[in-house]
């Protein structure tokens, strides 16, 4: 019996099942995606009770309660506010400056590295930055703005509930631009040749090339850059943490915002587990709208 185990480990093992090699990625799968989804869902039905120090059955109430919640609309509010308005910026931008940085001149290389440089920056270190440029006492963007008209001194940017959204923003915009710079780099390096080289023949000029020719190209490319990122945007947290904790009032709460003080700031589990679900529900909604209209294919 001892000797027959041993071999029928090693067959699996050196066989052709897939078992071995499939067993990490599905433990993987269960301990960190789907039990942690399961238990959120069960934890939705439950709200902890302090008096009682356990977890007590609520049954549909934290569902029920964000009908009337004027934070949780408002919230969702900033929330697409800020995934909309970013996601045009970052893609309109990234396209321009991958244009501009396709070329195979000397140096141009040098720049295409220094892109990733932002990337490498942990967000709240980003919005730490910016909190302190744009300080308005001694923020040298504040200092800039203020020196061009732009911006009154009598409106710090982070703490006016017209402009803080927009102050966050711009930490969002310096660090995450060069990653849809880096995706559609890699999109135009690999485009062919012979469809410029046909247009150039034919006199067509730069616009007409890139709005006949390198876009209905690029579609693929930019729908897979704009899925990836618009789910990050949705779930944006740190730069709202670390800048403004939500405020003035409540113009930079975002939704993982809101979930995140319900479940700590308030120990209010049930009904910050209710949020994260509100808040997956949408992306996946939003995510496969998307897919479908864009025909995005994996």
């Amino acid at each position: 019996m001892t000797a027959v185990l041993p071999k029928r480990i090693k067959d699996i093992l050196l066989g052709d099942s897939p078992v071995p090699w499939l067993a990490p990625l599905v433990t993987m799968l269960v301990v960190f995606t789907i039990y942690p989804l399961v238990y959120n869902i069960w934890l939705s039905f439950h709200e902890y009770a302090p008096f009682k120090r356990r977890l007590v059955y609520v049954g549909w109430d934290n569902w029920s309660a964000l009908v009337n919640d004027t934070r949780f609309w408002d919230a969702l509010s900033v929330t697409f506010t800020y995934f909309f308005v970013l996601l045009a910026i970052q893609v309109v931008l990234g396209m321009l400056i991958a244009l501009l940085l396709d070329s195979d001149e000397p140096g141009f290389g040098i720049l295409r590295g220094l892109l990733t440089l932002t990337l490498v920056i942990p967000p709240a270190i980003t919005g730490m930055m910016f909190l302190l440029m744009e300080d308005p006492a001694f923020g040298v963007l504040t200092y800039v703005l203020n020196g061009l008209g732009i911006l009154s001194p009598d409106a710090p940017i982070l703490a006016t509930s017209s402009t803080a959204l927009a102050g966050v923003m711009l930490a969002d915009i310096w660090q995450w631009t060069p990653f849809m710079v880096l995706i559609f780099l890699a999109g135009l390096r690999s485009l062919p040749t012979e469809p410029y080289e046909a247009a150039m023949l034919d006199g067509a000029s730069s616009f007409q090339v890139f709005r006949k020719i390198t876009l209905p190209m690029m579609s693929k490319v930019i729908a897979v850059a704009v899925l990836i990122r618009g789910i990050d945007l949705f779930r944006a947290f740190d730069y709202m943490f670390v800048m403004t904790s939500g405020g003035p009032g409540t113009s930079t709460y975002t939704l993982s915002l809101y979930a995140w003080q319900q479940t700590f700031s308030f120990v209010k589990w049930g009904y910050g587990a209710t949020l994260s679900l509100v808040g997956l529900v949408l992306i996946m909604i939003i995510a496969n709208i998307f897919i479908y209209v864009s025909k995005v294919r994996w």
